[in-house]
C-alpha cells in the first residue's frame, strides 16, 4: 500500500530552475567532501551483475531483483539492488591497500519498493567502500566513520544555505550512539520506526548500532542480510526531518563481516547454502579485504537539505496516479 504525508501548508523553497541548480550543487560538493573526510578515489560500478554469482545485495531477502536473460553469454543477469558485496571485490581487484577507498554512483531498481515520500523504485545513491585492519573492527572506529560522515553532510548544507538563503535545513553535527537493544529497552511498547521517530526527535542526529541479529523481544529492530554487514558493527545514520516530521534514514552502513561474522549470521538467517556461491568462498578463503562500507542516497540527501517533501521533487520516477493527483493538489512539483 502506497502512502503518502503532506506537510500542513508545504511550499518548495526553490523555484524549479533554482532546485536543479541546487541538486547539481549538493551532489558534486558531497562527492568532494566526503571522498576527501574517508580518502575514497571514485570509480565506476555495474548496472548488473550476474545471477549465479551470490554479487548481487539480498537486502531482507525477500525483494525480487528485476532479471533479465543475455543470449549472447547464455545467463541470467540481476539490476543490482546495491553494491555491498561487488565493492569488497573491486577493492581487491583495483589494488587499494589499507586505509583507501572507493565511491560510485549505483543506480538500481528495487521493483517491491513500498512507495512513500522517500522511498521511490528507483534508488541513486554513493555506495563507498574503505579497507580497515583487523583492528578496526571495533565500535570505537565505526563511530569515528560515523562521525566524518555527518560532518561531511553538515558542512555541505552550510555551503548550499550560503548559497541559497531560502533553505533552512538544520543538521546537528553532535552525534548520539545507541544500540538497538538500548533503544528496545528505553521503549519496549513501540514499533522500531516509532522508536526511531521519539529518540531522533529528541536527539536531532542519531546512529542506532547493531541491527540484524534478534533483539530480546525475539525481532530485530530490522532486517539486514547476513552476509555483507557485521551485526554487532553496523547501523543506521538518521536525523530529523521538520519537513516531514519524522526520522530519516541518510545511510545504512558497517564494518563488513569476517569470515566468522559470516558463517554465525548465515546459519541464523537460514542462508548457510549461500557459502558455495563464488563470492562467499572468496571471503571464506580469505580472498578479500577487511572493509567497511555504506550507501548514502543521493536523492535522499538533496530532498533533505533542499527541504523537500518528496523524493520524487528531486528525482524522476514512476508514480501511482493518487500519489500524482495529491502532490499537485498540494504544491508538491514531482519531476
Amino acid at each position: 500500500m502506497n502512502s503518502l504525508y503532506v506537510p500542513k501548508d508545504y511550499t518548495a523553497k526553490l523555484s524549479s530552475h533554482d532546485l536543479q541548480l541546487a541538486i547539481d550543487c549538493a551532489k558534486q560538493a558531497f562527492q568532494k567532501e566526503f571522498s576527501q573526510a574517508l580518502n575514497l578515489r571514485r570509480v565506476s560500478a555495474p548496472l548488473f551483475v550476474s545471477g549465479a554469482s551470490g554479487m548481487n545485495d539480498n537486502l531482507s531477502g525477500t525483494e525480487r531483483p528485476v532479471d533479465f536473460d543475455i543470449p549472447a553469454i547464455g545467463i541470467r543477469a540481476e539490476i543490482v539492488h546495491s553494491l555491498a558485496k561487488w565493492k569488497r571485490v573491486a577493492l581487491k581487484q583495483y589494488g587499494f591497500s589499507e586505509h583507501e577507498g572507493i565511491i560510485t554512483d549505483m543506480n538500481a531498481i528495487r521493483r517491491d519498493e513500498e512507495l512513500d515520500n522517500i522511498h521511490s523504485i528507483y534508488v541513486d545513491q554513493w555506495d563507498w567502500e574503505k579497507i580497515i585492519t583487523v583492528q578496526d573492527r571495533n565500535e570505537e572506529y565505526l563511530k569515528s566513520v560515523v562521525t566524518l560522515i555527518v560532518n561531511a553532510v553538515a558542512n555541505v548544507n552550510d555551503k548550499l544555505k550560503s548559497k541559497f538563503p531560502a533553505l533552512s535545513t538544520e543538521i546537528k553535527r553532535e552525534i548520539s550512539f545507541i544500540t538497538s537493544q538500548e533503544l528496545e529497552d528505553m521503549y519496549p511498547d513501540l514499533t522500531p520506526e516509532e522508536r526511531e521517530n521519539v529518540y531522533t526527535k529528541e536527539n536531532g542526529t542519531v546512529f542506532i548500532m547493531q541491527i540484524g541479529d534478534k533483539l530480546l523481544s525475539g525481532k530485530p529492530h530490522g532486517n539486514r542480510a547476513p552476509d555483507y554487514d557485521d551485526w554487532s558493527l553496523n547501523g543506521d545514520i538518521l536525523v530529523w526531518n521538520e519537513v516531514l516530521s519524522r526520522a530519516f534514514e541518510l545511510s545504512s552502513m558497517g564494518i563488513r563481516v569476517d569470515r566468522k561474522s559470516m558463517e554465525e549470521q548465515l546459519k541464523k538467517a537460514g542462508c548457510e547454502e549461500r557459502k558455495n556461491q563464488p563470492y562467499h568462498q572468496m571471503l571464506l578463503n580469505g580472498e578479500l579485504p577487511l572493509t567497511i562500507g555504506g550507501g548514502i542516497g543521493q536523492s535522499r540527501l538533496c530532498m533533505l537539505l533542499l527541504g523537500c517533501a518528496h523524493i520524487g521533487e528531486v528525482q524522476s520516477s514512476l508514480w501511482d496516479a493518487d500519489t500524482v493527483l495529491k502532490c499537485k493538489q498540494h504544491g508538491i512539483k514531482l519531476l
